[in-house]
């Protein structure tokens, strides 16, 4: 049944609504809308000049509408009077195809009429920096090895208890919190979703926690690598399918005993080609799983302080084994490692879908499985692909695989490959320090 969100409003005390959208860069874009107007708003949707977000369009385009999907309707924790809701973007009674949401919702629409219904939990790891964003909050988070540091993560107690209370209030089932890998990082794990959902909490999360870190004086920041030397922030996304969305799924598609190698850690034919077509688009899958300049500092980053990166930067797969792409922690699931913080909440979950059904379709095969220490040893795989080096060598690849751009939709990779090119060339237009300080003088 549809939410009333006048009702809703009612009910609850909400004297706003965020109607909000997620633009191509991952950018957050919303209207404060008052609860007397929420019920024209739930109807006709809020409305926005598309071409000042960064999204393919002109200054000479109609308005695009945001049309709440009540569904998703959340009311901050934090500032109850306050409710957000998840908008698809609609322009003259049309989807905007580019729009990440319509995206995701096109492709979760394509493997239900397969019956496959993807369930996703992400481990969207973040930074808590000073106000101007220079360095770590924490100046006693120093040790060598921080990850689980039982001090560090109680002296910031205070943000990360407000996180997770928020998450218990909201049922999202959260059920663990650390310190990460580097000085200053944390991680904060609940339950996983169907893939809309898991999207719209994705989101979510990164709303909140950026909200409550000002809150209390810090910045929360999730950009792959804001620290020289430390270990970047991932995304991790864990990933089965299901016979049916929500609290209706009974069989895990991917739980069974397989041929081959992927039979051994519990996938079933299908989870194998799934995976295959995981590893058969993951040069181009970085374009939209690494979307950034800086992603290509984490997943291609030398030895950290810690000692290892976390990252991987090879196409392989393993068991239960870290230092892979791809890892299958246990029978039924596999935990893709590609994806960094600064992903599109909404896109990370389509392209996964995308490669997937791809590889289902095509009956993909993963390749071989190894289980070795790649950060040791990975110069004896052979013929594995390298992943891209920069942000470029990704575009070029997505552009290459014309079966993943088909799947994604050709409207939205058209503006996807035009709008990060624009920020590449942006980037590489920059004069930096780096180059006074190399060649000032030769």
């Amino acid at each position: 049944m549809t939410i009333d969100l006048a009702k809703f409003a009612k009910d609850n005390g909400v004297k706003y609504f965020m109607i909000s959208f997620t633009d191509l860069f991952g950018g957050q874009r919303a209207k404060l809308v008052p609860a007397q107007a929420i019920a024209d708003m739930q109807e006709d949707g809020a409305g926005f000049a598309g071409f000042a977000t960064w999204l393919d369009m002109t200054p000479a385009h109609p308005d695009m509408l945001a049309v709440p999907d009540p569904s998703s309707v959340i009311q901050l924790p934090w500032k109850p009077e306050v409710a957000w809701v998840a908008g698809n973007c609609v322009m003259e009674d049309e989807d905007v195809a580019q729009a990440p949401r319509n995206v995701l919702r096109r492709l979760i629409d394509e493997a239900a009429a397969e019956g496959l219904h993807v369930k996703t939990g992400i481990e969207a790891e973040y930074f808590l920096l000073t106000p101007d964003g220079s360095q770590i909050s924490d100046e006693f988070d120093t040790a060598e090895k921080p990850c689980y540091d039982q001090q560090a993560v109680m002296r910031r107690y205070d943000v990360v208890r407000e996180i997770c209370d928020y998450m218990l209030e909201l049922g999202w089932g959260p059920y663990q919190n650390d310190h990460e890998d580097a000085n200053g990082q944390f991680e904060m794990n609940w339950e996983f979703d169907d893939a809309l959902r898991t999207a719209d909490k994705h989101s979510f999360f990164k709303f909140m926690t950026k909200s409550v870190a000002e809150k209390h004086g810090f910045r929360a920041t999730f950009m792959p690598k804001p620290i020289e030397g430390l270990t970047g922030n991932g995304c991790h996304a864990h990933i089965s399918v299901w016979d049916a969305p929500g609290d209706r799924s009974k069989t895990n598609v991917f739980a069974g005993k397989g041929d081959g190698q992927t039979g051994e850690v519990g996938l079933s034919e299908r989870g194998k080609h799934f995976l295959g077509g995981i590893m058969k688009h993951a040069s181009a899958l970085a374009a939209i799983t690494n979307p950034t300049v800086n992603s290509y500092k984490r997943i291609n980053a030398p030895r950290t302080m810690s000692g290892a990166t976390w990252a991987p930067n090879t196409v392989t797969w393993t068991g239960n084994n870290r230092t892979h792409m791809v890892r299958v922690p246990g029978p039924g699931r596999f935990e893709l490692r590609l994806p960094d913080g600064a992903a599109n909440p909404y896109l990370l979950q389509a392209v996964i879908i995308a490669a997937g059904l791809s590889g289902i379709r095509s009956k993909a095969d993963p390749g071989k499985r190894h289980d070795i220490d790649m950060y040791a040893e990975g110069h004896k795989v052979r013929g594995a692909p390298k992943l891209p080096l920069n942000l470029l060598d990704a575009l070029r690849e997505y552009d290459k695989d014309k079966g993943l751009k088909a799947a994604m939709g050709d409207e939205f990779s058209a503006a996807y490959l035009k709008m990060k090119m624009q920020e590449w060339n942006s980037y590489v237009s920059h004069f930096s320090q780096w180059e006074k300080d190399n060649t000032l003088d030769i």
